[in-house]
């Protein structure tokens, strides 16, 4: 099966993407409307939609999207409380399962899943295996900045809550990778997140991944802005922010509750008298632009990197927008042929000599 999916893996001419429809909070409903409003942008788009045929046939042909819909069937569902270590020994019937075996028989490009994080992770650590020399693979996501794209990419989110001076270097070339084929950056901008931006600050992993990006960004046709802190993620300073999951999950969780604290804030303030709802009215343009801005289905989609295929992971409770999103993302990945060219960049950072030093190795181009 891996020789298979080795030899077709890169032949899909057509942009076509598998989904598990099956994962997410507000069920395949949300999931087929997504589908749906992503083919109002793209009707090229060809899908492979993994779930019980009986329950999608229904709501593909509602919607009217048959003609560019594959359904899988697959009757198994991994539900959110669902443990990796369960989904691996007893989940092959599910959808996720299913929606990652399209993509390792080269089928399909990106798998998109709104599916449990940690069993979405193991299944296509198991199924697509980790890129040679990747350690660790990482999630993505992007945030939102002050940047021309609007968008800053932020990794490890939460893949595994550890990293050492190695992985953190990987990182940053996966990340610059994605931000030059996921954003269009030519040259994007690294910075390493640490409590402040001295370089003696920091524990030792994190002074030691300055040193090993700072001497491999040039090469690697980056910039390494050096340290940055927690202020600066949705600054105008990087492109790219890298740090351990730990840290980058709980950032990702703190940004979220903040913006929706700032939404349920506005609306208290603007509705508490009579000329407040006067102003609401009066600045409802702006409001609307606004909550746009820091709407979170708007960069809906965590990409897992240093995998043989790309995965694409929904919020659990993404409804048709955000679902539409995760699409446009995982299209735009498809098209740049990210996968590939992020294979090239990993294999670029070879293994450190017995000095400790890191062997001389020509980077590919990955932005041609």
């Amino acid at each position: 099966m891996s020789d298979t999916g080795d030899r077709h893996r890169g032949s899909v001419k057509a942009t076509v993407i598998s989904v598990d429809a099956m994962g997410g909070d507000l069920g395949p409903e949300a999931v087929v409307s997504g589908l749906s409003r992503a083919l109002k942008d793209e009707p090229d788009l060809r899908f492979i939609v993994h779930g019980p045929a009986a329950e999608l046939t229904p709501l593909i042909e509602k919607r009217g999207i048959a003609g560019n819909c594959e359904i899988r069937d697959a009757q198994g569902v991994v539900k959110m409380d669902d443990k990796p270590t369960q989904v691996m020994r007893h989940g092959k019937d599910t959808s996720m399962w299913s929606a990652i075996e399209s993509v390792r028989a080269g089928e399909a490009t990106v798998c998109v899943s709104c599916g449990n994080t940690g069993a979405l992770m193991a299944v296509s650590m198991v199924r697509l295996r980790k890129l040679p020399g990747v350690t660790r693979p990482a999630i993505a996501c992007l945030w939102p900045s002050r940047n021309p794209q609007g968008f800053n990419v932020m990794l490890d989110v939460g893949a595994d809550v550890r990293a050492d001076e190695s992985d953190l270097t990987q990182y940053a070339f996966m990340g610059a990778s994605y931000a030059r084929n996921g954003l269009g950056i030519a040259r994007p901008r690294v910075g390493l997140l640490n409590v402040g931006t001295e370089e003696n600050k920091g524990r030792s992993e994190l002074k030691s991944a300055h040193e090993m990006i700072s001497a491999r960004a040039a090469e690697a046709q980056f910039e390494f802005v050096g340290f940055v802190e927690g202020g600066d993620i949705p600054s105008d300073r990087v492109d790219v922010i890298v740090t351990d999951g730990f840290t980058g999950n709980i950032a990702l969780k703190t940004g979220e509750g903040t913006a929706g604290l700032i939404r349920d804030f506005l609306k208290q303030a603007f509705g508490i008298s009579v000329m407040s709802k006067l102003a609401a009215l009066l600045a409802m343009g702006s409001l609307r632009r606004l909550s746009h801005r820091i709407d979170p289905r708007r960069v809906n989609g965590g990409v897992f990197l240093g995998l043989n295929g790309t995965v694409v992971k929904s919020h659990g409770s993404s409804d048709e927008t955000g679902i539409a999103a995760a699409i446009k993302l995982a299209s735009t990945l498809s098209q740049s042929g990210f996968s590939d060219r992020l294979a090239a960049r990993v294999a670029s950072l070879v293994p450190h000599d017995q000095d400790g030093a890191l062997t001389d190795k020509k980077i590919p181009d990955d932005a041609e």
